[in-house]
């Protein structure tokens, strides 16, 4: 928590969140994410929680083996039938 608000407290126009919900309670996961969608900061996220994750995103992109193997919005990629099987348990 102390390195998120470190990094928000300078207004900045890009963040970079590896692995936000780590170790964090839920309450201040929802308050981080309400802050990404409230706001006009850009924010790049590295996720294990693919659903939150694209739920959150404007745009996503799915690596695999260090190479981008899927792109779209967030939605597209919640239906995409590749992600729910490779990623989702669909």
């Amino acid at each position: 928590m102390p390195a998120i608000g470190r990094g928000l407290v300078s207004s900045p126009k890009l963040l970079l969140l590896d692995e936000r919900s780590m170790g964090l309670a839920p309450a201040i996961v929802e308050r981080i994410a309400r802050i990404q969608r409230e706001s006009r900061l850009t924010v790049i996220l590295v996720e294990q929680r693919a659903v939150e994750a694209f739920e959150l995103c404007d745009r996503a992109y799915m690596l695999s083996t260090g190479q981008v193997a899927l792109s779209g919005t967030g939605k597209e990629l919640l239906r995409s039938e590749q992600v729910s099987r490779a990623y989702l348990g669909g």
